[in-house]
């Protein structure tokens, strides 16, 4: 499902934010990435979505070359790549729902159906009779979860998210667990990057620990 091999990434001539990575993660796996800040945790998801290419190396995700893709290609990754950043990127001049809408306007599906399945997703994440409202009249909790409903939408193979719970509550925050957990027991593959100890204990059956450059295959947690 998703093969790094020999993979590097820096930015122009800064040191390498990432160096020699290599891992294998199966369909249907559940992991947490994790390390201190700046340790290459959202490079890593950013570089399983496609959103950046590696400077040296092979990364492999959904059949895909990535680092290799031609540019036609790249909407059917996205596809299948469910990909929640710490940057929202929530259209401000949109409704709610229009947001969530937004990536199955790109697959063509029936109008009534999408509605129906962009309402059942914001509804799995609490966001239910938030449909009208624009993300400038939703808290930061509440905008975290709208761009959690737009990447599950989708119904996506592999679904990717930078630290998804950092801005909700105790209470929010597992019922976002959940909503992973449900997808991953359907057999989506889910990777979280997280610093929340308490919550990769909880469900972490596999850590990919990033630090100082040094890349660490664990499993369960990192002690």
């Amino acid at each position: 499902m998703i093969e790094f091999q020999h993979v590097f990434k820096s930015y122009g001539r800064s040191r390498n934010i990432l160096a020699d990575i290599n891992f294998r993660i199966e369909p249907g796996e559940f992991i947490f990435v994790s390390g201190p800040s700046g340790a290459g945790k959202s490079t890593l998801l950013k570089l399983i979505g496609g959103l950046e290419p590696p400077s040296r190396g092979s990364v492999h995700v959904n059949g895909h070359r990535v680092d290799k893709m031609p540019r036609r290609a790249a909407p059917y990754l996205r596809r299948a790549v469910g990909v929640i950043l710490q940057d929202m990127h929530l259209l401000q001049d949109r409704k709610a729902i229009d947001n969530v809408l937004l990536p199955l306007a790109v697959t063509g599906l029936e109008t009534r159906l999408a509605n129906t399945r962009a309402r059942a997703a914001m509804e799995k994440v609490g966001l239910s009779g938030k449909e009208d409202l624009y993300p400038v009249e939703m808290s930061g909790g509440e905008q975290q979860r709208l761009a959690i409903a737009r990447a599950i939408v989708n119904r996506p193979a592999i679904l990717i998210a930078d630290e998804p719970t950092a801005n909700l509550d105790e209470e929010s925050a597992r019922r976002i667990m959940q909503v992973f957990r449900d997808f991953n027991r359907v057999g989506v593959t889910t990777l979280i990057a997280s610093h929340d100890r308490a919550l990769m204990a909880a469900y972490a059956t596999r850590t990919l620990r990033i630090d100082a450059g040094r890349f660490s295959d664990i499993k369960g947690v990192h002690p």
